[in-house]
């Protein structure tokens, strides 16, 4: 595909999930979909679902038209899209009369926030709504890989030998992210001047209109100080430290980022089994490219000697299986696994009763040394069927009858 395509040249690239969406969009008369600003949720509601008439309360004379008579356009259209949903919260009251008294109603609800996060929305919607998350783009999505079929014959125990090798500049990748804005830029220049009016002009002024923020300067320290740690098991207590906060303005702050779909935790994986485990969530940036700016990486050179190299590889790897988990249904969950002698797994994808932990290694070659940890997994749910590693090589490798190494973007094609 080329590059530096101004935005009235580019062609829709289809979202997996939207599939996922249209094969329960008859069954349920509620469809929320949240996602950080920019990842493109007004582009793939008004392609993939034309059928929906489409209002935003981004314009506010549609938000006057609903408080005048917050029936007529639920009276008038049988389907529809309610973009920026969280401008006007009392929306989802209006919803919510409206699916209990026309069953008929099909209701798409678009949102730059956490909407599961905002209590007095999940409270309106309870038994009503489910609820999905839009990510940036992963990789095999962008080059228009619909059907993830790796991944999904992950859950039969199977692993396709034959693939085509991809000539891929990691660290140029990572620098460039997967926001739909910078996978087309040609530029890191134009990716880091964008990503910098992202923070500025998203970041600071949405969370300035969810919560009172008393320095945008503290804030942004802590972003900084959450970039450097991306990957890793959060501790609020040493942030508090390093940023010179408060431990319950730290608590707000990340909460807010969270709500802003900017930051995810992931919990510690436990099943009884007798282990002592960590339990503190780990955390990413939604975007490598985020993270590595606010890292104060602008650049390849500067990047591949990064101290934190792993940990924005992690996130990258982190997009990709949250992305992919996003599209089954139900949702696949991912975790971490943690014991307190050390013993640590990167990932674990849980789907119903089938579990795959996945290992993440920044290395071209891979040895069964680096499959420990995995084996030690192994050893305590034997259950296992299959564990993976996923490496920055371009071989797929064996190292045990239930592990294997595999390309990271394998997983995605």
């Amino acid at each position: 595909m080329k590059e530096n395509i101004s935005l009235s040249e580019r062609k829709y690239i289809k979202r997996r999930l939207a599939t996922t969406i249209k094969n329960l969009s008859d069954k349920f008369s509620v469809i929320v979909v949240s996602g950080a600003r920019q990842v493109g949720k007004s582009t793939m509601l008004l392609n993939e679902f034309s059928d929906f008439t489409y209002f935003t309360l981004d314009d506010f004379d549609t938000i006057d038209l609903i408080k005048n008579d917050p029936m007529l356009i639920f009276k008038q259209h049988q389907k529809v899209i309610i973009d920026e949903a969280q401008k006007f919260p009392e929306i989802f009251n209006i919803i919510k009369i409206v699916v209990d008294k026309f069953k008929d109603r099909r209701i798409l609800i678009s949102g730059s926030s956490n909407l599961l996060l905002m209590k007095n929305i999940t409270e309106s919607l309870a038994g009503r709504a489910l609820y999905f998350e839009l990510f940036p783009f992963t990789f095999g999505e962008f080059h228009e890989k619909l059907k993830p079929t790796n991944f999904l014959n992950l859950f039969k125990g199977e692993i396709d030998d034959n693939f085509q090798k991809l000539n891929i500049d990691l660290y140029t990748l990572m620098l460039k992210g997967f926001m739909p804005a910078n996978i087309f830029e040609g530029k890191i220049e134009n990716v880091n001047f964008w990503i910098d009016g992202y923070i500025k002009t998203y970041l600071e002024r949405d969370l300035r209109q969810l919560s009172q923020i008393e320095s945008l300067i503290d804030f942004r320290k802590l972003m900084q100080l959450l970039a450097l740690r991306t990957g890793n098991i959060l501790r609020q207590s040493d942030i508090a430290k390093d940023s010179q906060l408060s431990a319950a303005t730290v608590s707000r702050y990340i909460k807010l980022l969270e709500i802003s779909n900017i930051i995810e935790r992931i919990p510690g994986y436990f099943n009884n089994k007798g282990k002592r485990l960590v339990k503190s969530p780990k955390i990413f940036f939604i975007d490598p490219a985020i993270t590595i700016f606010l890292s104060g990486y602008f650049d390849r050179q500067s990047l591949i000697s990064a101290r934190e190299l792993g940990g924005f590889f992690e996130t990258m790897i982190f997009l990709h299986l949250k992305s992919l988990c996003s599209i089954l249904i139900p949702p696949a969950k991912l975790y971490y696994w943690r014991t307190v002698s050390g013993r640590v797994v990167d990932f674990i994808i849980e789907y119903g009763r089938k579990i795959i932990p996945v290992e993440v290694k920044l290395s071209d070659n891979v040895r069964i040394n680096d499959a420990k940890n995995l084996l030690n997994f192994i050893t305590i749910y034997p259950e296992t069927e299959i564990a993976l590693i996923l490496y920055s090589g371009d071989k797929i490798k064996w190292l045990h009858s239930k592990i294997v190494a595999l390309p990271w973007w394998c997983i995605d094609r």
